[in-house]
């Protein structure tokens, strides 16, 4: 395959890239990153996460290959998600970008209040 510069649109990279970058994936692959749950395990740890937008997270990251899903037979049936090798790669990059996230959010927050405040003058 060849690679996309400058992020073009027709580029499966920048499709790749919005689907693992999203804020509802990147919550589900860690915290599935302790083992395999099942979906209102999942949901109970993604505060504000709606029925329909888990439903369509998890879909998305099956379909990837970063997760997989496991019917257990049982009465009622229930479903179990857990990431495959693929989706356990991204957990260091992940990490790493949430340790940015916390180590740099006070100048984050620093940054915003100037803008907001230059905006109000």
């Amino acid at each position: 395959m060849t690679q996309c510069r400058h992020f073009a649109v027709d580029c499966p990279s920048r499709l790749l890239f919005d689907q693992i970058a999203d804020k509802w994936s990147m919550m589900v692959l860690t915290v599935l990153d302790g083992g395999p749950m099942r979906f209102n395990a999942i949901r109970r740890h993604l505060e504000g996460v709606t029925q329909k937008a888990l439903t369509q997270c998890l879909r998305r990251l099956e379909r990837n290959g970063l997760l997989s899903r496991r019917v257990i037979p049982a009465s009622p049936v229930a479903v179990e998600y857990s990431i495959t090798p693929l989706g356990r790669s991204l957990q260091d990059p992940f990490k790493t970008l949430y340790a940015w996230t916390t180590e740099h959010l006070d100048m984050v927050e620093a940054a915003r209040q100037a803008f907001d405040g230059r905006d109000a003058a």
